[in-house]
């Protein structure tokens, strides 16, 4: 989806051109603003497919990007090996049983300084 800047209030402040049905203020900083960038050919990640674990499909973890807090429990924001950052997911820790290497290591490294 496209959205057009129909103007600019302030120097950090425009107004946005958006479907009615999208039900947010229309009058937003610019740092929340964002120029979309296709990704280059060369970057583009191959998709790979599940691995077999107890006879259960498994996608593999990559790398855990963050982490926060959902109606009481933590978490992870996962980034799927073979996959683009479009999608990424949160997920359970409970969900990450096979990548629990990854977790400690993204708590060792972050410690609560995620939100």
């Amino acid at each position: 989806m496209w959205v057009l800047i129909k103007r600019i209030i302030l120097t950090n402040a425009i107004e946005l051109e958006l479907p009615s049905t999208i039900k947010i203020h229309l009058v937003v900083n610019v740092s929340r603003v964002h120029m979309y960038k296709d990704q280059v050919e060369g970057q583009k990640k191959k998709w790979s497919l599940p691995v077999i674990i107890k006879e259960e499909e498994e996608y593999k973890v990559e790398k855990i990007l963050n982490k926060r807090k959902f109606r009481g429990k933590d978490r992870y924001l996962v980034q799927w090996k073979g996959y683009t950052a479009e999608e990424d997911t949160w997920e359970l820790r409970e969900n990450l049983g096979n990548a629990r290497d990854l977790v400690e290591r993204f708590k060792e490294e972050y410690g609560e300084k995620s939100r």
